[in-house]
C-alpha cells in the first residue's frame, strides 16, 4: 500500500509515474495484472494530476463515505427482516437525517478547496450552492 501511496499521492504527475515505475519494478511479478491495469488506464488516471493537491486528496479519502456506511450498517444489522423495500428505505432515510445532523466539521482547507471547486467546475458549482 505504501508503494501505492507513491503513485496517488505524488505531488506531480512526472513524480507519480516515477512512482508507478518504481511500483511495477518491486510488484510487477508478483501482482501483473494490477500493475498492468495500472498502466492500461494510466491515461485516465492521471487526469487526477490536473487538479491542485486539496482536491486530490479530497477525492482519495474515503474515510467519510466508510463512516458513514458503517453508521448505516448500524442501524440496519439489528433488524433481521423488512416488511417491504419502502420500510427499508425509510429507515435509511431517517438514519441520513439523523446521521448528517452530526455534520459540523469541515475539512481544514475547505475555503481553498471551494475556490478551486469553483475554478474547475465553474459551470456547474457557485460558492453560494455549498454554504
Amino acid at each position: 500500500m505504501n508503494d501505492l501511496k507513491g503513485v496517488y499521492q505524488a505531488p506531480t504527475l512526472e513524480q507519480a509515474e516515477e512512482g508507478l515505475d518504481r511500483l511495477e519494478e518491486k510488484w510487477g511479478s508478483k501482482y501483473p495484472s494490477s500493475v498492468a491495469s495500472w498502466r492500461n488506464n494510466w491515461p485516465q488516471l492521471s487526469a487526477y494530476f490536473k487538479y491542485p493537491y486539496e482536491l486530490r486528496r479530497m477525492i482519495y479519502t474515503t474515510n467519510q463515505i466508510e463512516n458513514y456506511n458503517r453508521q448505516l450498517r448500524k442501524v440496519t444489522k439489528t433488524r433481521t427482516i423488512f416488511p417491504s423495500d419502502d420500510a427499508l428505505f425509510k429507515l435509511l432515510y431517517l438514519a441520513t437525517m439523523d446521521i448528517t445532523e452530526k455534520w459540523t466539521g469541515r475539512d481544514r482547507d475547505w475555503s481553498k478547496i471551494l475556490s478551486q471547486l469553483c475554478i474547475y467546475f465553474e459551470e456547474r458549482i457557485e460558492p453560494g450552492d455549498l454554504e
